[in-house]
Protein backbone atom coordinates (compact mmCIF):
# COMPACT_ATOMS: atom_id res chain seq x y z
CA UNK A 1 0.00 0.00 0.00
CA UNK A 2 1.39 3.59 -0.80
CA UNK A 3 1.78 6.15 1.87
CA UNK A 4 -0.75 8.23 0.31
CA UNK A 5 -3.43 5.23 0.50
CA UNK A 6 -2.10 4.88 4.18
CA UNK A 7 -2.77 8.34 4.79
CA UNK A 8 -6.11 8.59 3.05
CA UNK A 9 -7.23 5.50 5.18
CA UNK A 10 -5.83 6.93 8.27
CA UNK A 11 -7.59 10.13 7.86
CA UNK A 12 -10.74 8.11 6.79
CA UNK A 13 -10.59 6.29 10.47
CA UNK A 14 -10.16 9.88 12.03
CA UNK A 15 -13.22 11.19 10.57
CA UNK A 16 -14.88 9.04 13.51
CA UNK A 17 -15.55 12.04 15.69
CA UNK A 18 -17.66 10.05 18.01
CA UNK A 19 -20.23 13.20 17.42
CA UNK A 20 -23.43 12.13 15.52
CA UNK A 21 -23.73 15.26 13.77
CA UNK A 22 -19.86 15.50 12.62
CA UNK A 23 -19.92 11.55 11.99
CA UNK A 24 -23.05 12.61 8.98
CA UNK A 25 -21.04 14.91 7.40
CA UNK A 26 -17.12 13.52 7.63
CA UNK A 27 -17.42 10.20 7.67
CA UNK A 28 -19.09 10.12 3.96
CA UNK A 29 -16.91 12.75 2.80
CA UNK A 30 -13.92 11.02 3.99
CA UNK A 31 -14.99 7.73 1.72
CA UNK A 32 -15.97 9.19 -1.73
CA UNK A 33 -14.19 12.23 -1.96
CA UNK A 34 -11.32 12.32 0.04
CA UNK A 35 -9.35 9.77 -1.91
CA UNK A 36 -9.79 11.82 -5.08
CA UNK A 37 -8.63 15.29 -3.41
CA UNK A 38 -5.09 17.02 -4.55
CA UNK A 39 -2.56 16.37 -2.06
CA UNK A 40 -2.80 19.78 -0.35
CA UNK A 41 -6.63 19.38 -0.24
CA UNK A 42 -5.98 16.29 1.76
CA UNK A 43 -3.01 18.07 3.95
CA UNK A 44 -5.88 20.69 4.93
CA UNK A 45 -8.32 18.13 5.84
CA UNK A 46 -5.66 16.51 8.43
CA UNK A 47 -5.35 20.22 9.65
CA UNK A 48 -8.96 20.52 9.71
CA UNK A 49 -9.54 17.02 11.58
CA UNK A 50 -6.60 18.44 13.98
CA UNK A 51 -9.40 20.69 15.74
CA UNK A 52 -11.85 20.30 18.45
CA UNK A 53 -15.38 18.72 18.00
CA UNK A 54 -16.94 21.88 18.70
CA UNK A 55 -15.12 24.27 16.58
CA UNK A 56 -15.78 21.63 13.80
CA UNK A 57 -19.40 21.57 14.55
CA UNK A 58 -19.72 25.62 14.71
CA UNK A 59 -17.95 25.84 11.00
CA UNK A 60 -20.15 22.65 9.68
CA UNK A 61 -23.36 24.26 11.03
CA UNK A 62 -22.07 27.75 9.85
CA UNK A 63 -22.33 29.32 13.05
CA UNK A 64 -18.99 30.94 12.73
CA UNK A 65 -16.26 30.68 10.24
CA UNK A 66 -13.03 28.62 10.28
CA UNK A 67 -9.86 30.60 11.74
CA UNK A 68 -8.06 30.21 8.65
CA UNK A 69 -9.42 30.91 4.15
CA UNK A 70 -7.97 27.46 3.96
CA UNK A 71 -10.04 25.81 6.50
CA UNK A 72 -12.81 27.59 5.23
CA UNK A 73 -12.45 26.61 1.81
CA UNK A 74 -12.18 22.76 3.32
CA UNK A 75 -15.33 23.40 5.13
CA UNK A 76 -16.87 24.65 2.23
CA UNK A 77 -15.87 22.16 -0.30
CA UNK A 78 -17.26 19.48 2.52
CA UNK A 79 -20.36 20.95 3.20
CA UNK A 80 -20.80 21.01 -0.75
CA UNK A 81 -20.30 17.77 -1.27
CA UNK A 82 -22.95 17.05 1.22
CA UNK A 83 -25.30 18.62 -0.81
CA UNK A 84 -24.48 17.17 -4.10
CA UNK A 85 -24.59 13.95 -2.89
CA UNK A 86 -28.16 14.71 -0.95
CA UNK A 87 -29.57 15.78 -4.58
CA UNK A 88 -28.22 12.54 -6.24
CA UNK A 89 -30.74 10.81 -4.25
Amino acid sequence: MSTVAEEIKRLAWHSRRGMLELDLILVPFSQYRLPHLMPEQVLCYRDLLAHEDQDLFVWFMRRGPAPTTALQEMVDLILASRLAASSQL
